[in-house]
């Protein structure tokens, strides 16, 4: 009689663990905060977007899934993107100094404001690939940081 209460048991806790954990973790969110270093001014604002593909990295904030402007206030500032599903984002932040939320560049296309990406990749020819910029969103909470670059002095 033990042994097969000792069955039941079992059985019951492998159901119910196939059937509920998955569903508490497809619903668990987590919250991603990103610290933006190396703002050179207080003039404007930030602008940060957040992509789950690669489906309009780096340039087409429409296609972010989230995505927040804030007026900038010191040389470093936090910017938390909440509710977030556990998988890879990447994001990209820019210096927007005239409030257009466009990144400023001279008439060869190369930046003349402050950008960064997650992970904070080398810029050689071009921004970087999504793969490059990706971190894993799970869990309480997810920080990262990213630090502004200004290639033409900003």
């Amino acid at each position: 009689m033990k042994k097969r209460l000792n069955a039941v048991i079992l059985i019951s806790t492998v159901i119910a663990n196939s059937v509920l954990l998955p569903q508490a973790l497809a619903s668990f969110n987590g919250k991603l905060s990103v610290r933006v270093d190396g703002i050179k001014s207080q003039k404007g604002q930030i602008c940060l977007n957040v992509f789950a593909n690669s489906k309009g990295f780096p340039d087409n904030g429409k296609l972010a899934v989230l995505s927040q402007c804030v007026k900038v206030t010191e040389t470093s500032q936090t910017v938390t993107f909440p509710n977030l599903k556990a998988g890879n984002y990447a994001v990209t932040v820019i210096h927007d100094t005239v409030g257009n939320g466009a990144l400023k560049r001279n008439p060869l296309g190369i930046p003349t404001g402050g950008f960064g990406f997650s992970n904070n990749p080398a810029i050689r020819f071009g921004p970087p690939k999504f793969g490059d910029s990706t971190v894993f969103v799970a869990g309480v909470n997810t920080n990262i940081q990213i630090k502004l670059q200004y290639l033409l002095g900003g």
